[in-house]
């Protein structure tokens, strides 16, 4: 009956996060056009999550770190909005930026200015993002403004792109050299990033007061994205004054996803309890209570 009832079940609804063309597109077939599919709680809570697979800003993930995800917060009330974001492929060469930090921003406002219809809360609305797909939440989390106030801007533009809350899976927060992943810096900015971009998409280094409060989740073993990445965000944030919460695992590979799949865990299960940190974390910040 369960498998006759998934197989029932409506399809995703997919939003285009533009009515034409997304800026910074270089052309227009599919990989100039970023997505949210939506996955929505039996009982949404109020709380609203948008998701940014990760694979090195040269492909998504957004199975194991996207539709699985998606499926876990919705059994917390959360509604999950997963993020096809830009990146690099065959029709939309590098470097990338500011492209798909301007989806995130986008995915930001659009889930805000159509809250209503989702049954979230304007205040409640986070980004989560793993490996890359961190970077690109850290990166939304650290540059974000509230909203182009002019009357002939429509109601997306209107809303605010601050994330209220950020949730982090194996990051890549740096760009410096000795801590940055390689290849997800190459197809954001290309062989010779500026220091000035650099310094820019270093997220750590772009923290203040205003920064959301942030759950960081990294191993200590990760050799693909070292966790110095979590460790200077958190540091950063703690400097700053903003609430942050980080768990280092001592065993597990790099992107574990949930850390529950063996698949993805190579069999190692100690990492299978951190989204039940995750849930904890947003409880106690009142982010899985009855909608408001």
């Amino acid at each position: 009956m369960l498998a006759l009832a998934l197989l029932l079940a409506p399809a995703p609804e997919v939003l285009p996060l533009w009515d034409g063309k997304a800026p910074h597109a270089v052309g227009e077939s599919a990989a100039d056009s970023p997505t949210l599919t939506v996955f929505r709680p039996e009982k949404p809570n109020g709380t609203a999550v948008v998701i940014c697979p990760g694979g090195g800003y040269g492909f998504l993930a957004d199975d194991h770190e996207g539709k699985q995800v998606a499926e876990f917060l919705n059994g917390h009330g959360v509604t999950a909005f997963v993020l096809k974001y830009r990146i690099v492929q065959k029709d939309r060469p590098g470097p990338l930026h500011p492209a798909p930090l301007t989806d995130a921003q986008r995915a930001i406002r659009l889930v805000r200015a159509k809250a209503q219809d989702y049954g979230v809360n304007p205040g409640r609305v986070g980004i989560m993002g793993f490996s890359a797909g961190g970077h690109l939440a850290s990166s939304a989390g650290t540059h974000f403004d509230g909203g182009n106030k002019e009357r002939d801007a429509g109601p997306v533009e209107r809303a605010s792109c601050r994330p209220d809350f950020l949730i982090l899976a194996y990051p890549v927060i740096s760009l410096r050299d000795g801590v940055t992943h390689g290849g997800s810096r190459k197809n954001l900015l290309g062989d010779k990033p500026t220091d000035e971009q650099l310094a820019d998409l270093s997220n750590d280094e772009r923290v203040t007061k205003e920064t959301p409060p942030t759950f960081l989740f990294h191993t200590h073993v990760d050799t693909a994205v070292v966790p110095e990445n979590a460790v200077r965000f958190y540091l950063a944030c703690k400097k700053a004054g903003v609430p942050c919460e980080l768990h280092i695992y001592e065993k597990g590979v790099h992107g574990v996803g949930l850390g529950r799949d063996p698949e993805w865990t190579k069999g190692e299960t100690s990492t299978a309890g951190w989204p039940d940190r995750l849930a904890e974390w947003l409880k106690s910040r009142g982010l899985l209570g009855e909608k408001k």
